[in-house]
């Protein structure tokens, strides 16, 4: 799938405060390698809520059960590709926690899960690879007469040349501050938005009770240039964009 969790060696040339213009990331990130012909695997790649299910199943006991913000505080964020030649998906699973994924049915999986610890600083001026899937929408001004604090109507982007005006919205040239003035945040780092590869991918969707989810869906893959250190690594914590519970959102790097 291109990007799998990047193996580092943990840098401990700092102390933890970093300087002004450091920054440090960690967190575990697993790869599942599982047969797409399993109904698990099946059903995750038709119902997109299915999908969500199968990612937080690796993380028992951390957050009560009826916790409604369960992802976002142990820091869940996934991204998938599938290999219909080789009947393969690649899901990867990044979190704050260790993962347990032994509710996952053996027969499930093609290979062993291969998890790791990502540790690595970053300066001002590195240059990563990285690849992500994002949910690239813009939003239409609500109707006239609706309530003050009522939200446009969520519309996607089809066009890979929309695509990188989404993304360079969300790019922080140096000395930029991390939120734009728009109020969009930033994501800490710069690249040549001409030089992105972008590729429109299938949506995603979830049959009732689900009916009206319908999740556009973009690959961006390219060069970023680390200009704040700090916002770059909440990027990469945190994800960008909507949709970070239906593996939108995250960045890969290497």
């Amino acid at each position: 799938m291109g990007h799998h969790p990047v193996n580092r060696t943990p840098d401990t040339s700092h102390v933890p405060s970093a300087p002004r213009g450091v920054a440090r990331f960690v967190a575990t990130q697993t790869l599942l390698t599982l047969d797409a012909r399993h109904p698990l695997a099946a059903k995750s790649l038709i119902d997109a809520q299915d999908m969500h299910r199968t990612v937080m199943s690796g993380f028992p006991g951390w957050v009560d059960d009826d916790s409604p913000d369960a992802r976002s505080q142990m820091g869940i964020l996934s991204t998938w590709a599938v290999d219909l030649r080789q009947a393969r998906l690649n899901l990867v699973v990044q979190s704050s926690v260790p993962a347990d994924w032994s509710r996952v049915p053996r027969a499930a999986l093609a290979e062993t899960p291969e998890t790791l610890t990502v540790d690595h600083t970053f300066r001002i001026g590195d240059r990563v690879d990285f690849r992500t899937v994002v949910n690239p929408v813009y939003s239409l001004p609500s109707a006239p007469g609706a309530l003050p604090r009522s939200r446009g109507t969520r519309v996607p982007h089809t066009r890979p040349e929309h695509v990188r005006t989404w993304v360079s919205r969300r790019l922080q040239p140096s000395g930029e501050p991390a939120v734009a003035p728009n109020g969009v945040t930033r994501i800490g780092a710069d690249a040549d938005t001409e030089r992105l590869a972008v590729r429109m991918l299938p949506r995603v969707s979830s049959p009732a009770p689900h009916k009206g989810l319908r999740i556009a869906r973009a690959e961006i893959k390219g060069n970023l240039t680390v200009t704040d250190p700090e916002t770059f690594v909440a990027a990469l914590t945190q994800g960008i964009g909507h949709a970070r519970a239906y593996s939108c959102g995250l960045i890969l790097v290497r």
